[in-house]
């Protein structure tokens, strides 16, 4: 790879980073050097890639550790650093420093977001049920008797 290609990959990773992971951003030469260069699966093509690691919170929590300086920067879909070895280890280590100042906040996001996804998973599977998450409030007091409580709660929930 020459210099100038590994230049638009950097560049593109930092847009892609910067943009908050918008699919705009994420450039087919980019899709190409993550799945031919540093060990990720292809997920069919760049649109299925963006959806596995990039519309979940936790995936893409997961994705960016990878890159995160903070840990042990293992390839997350095999294990081990020999992504950071080779004809691209220099730009994968650029990646890497780029991501610095970035990463943390994308992880941020990507972790409230997961947050909102579980909570509203929660909240439908509760309703679906026949159960609001204020009633669960409600029946975690000390003054409700098990009795009192749906079936369902008797079974999930605590009861003084």
């Amino acid at each position: 790879m020459s210099a100038a290609q590994k230049t638009t990959i950097l560049r593109a990773w930092v847009r892609f980073m910067k943009s908050g992971l918008q699919f705009e951003q994420f450039t087919k030469a980019l899709y190409n050097h993550l799945i031919q260069h540093c060990s990720f699966i292809a997920h069919y093509d760049r649109a299925g890639f963006y959806s596995y690691y990039f519309e979940a919170g936790d995936s893409t929590a997961h994705f960016l550790s990878q890159f995160d300086s903070r840990g042990p920067c293992s390839s997350m879909e095999y294990g081990g650093n020999y992504w950071l070895s080779g004809e691209c280890e220099d730009l994968n280590r650029a990646m890497i420093a780029e991501g610095e100042a970035i990463i943390p906040s994308l992880l941020d996001t990507g972790h409230r977001r997961q947050e909102a996804a579980d909570i509203a998973t929660a909240t439908a599977l509760l309703a679906k049920h026949g159960i609001s998450a204020e009633e669960i409030g409600r029946s975690c007091g000390a003054d409700r008797s098990t009795a009192e409580a749906p079936k369902a709660q008797q079974e999930l929930l605590p009861y003084g």
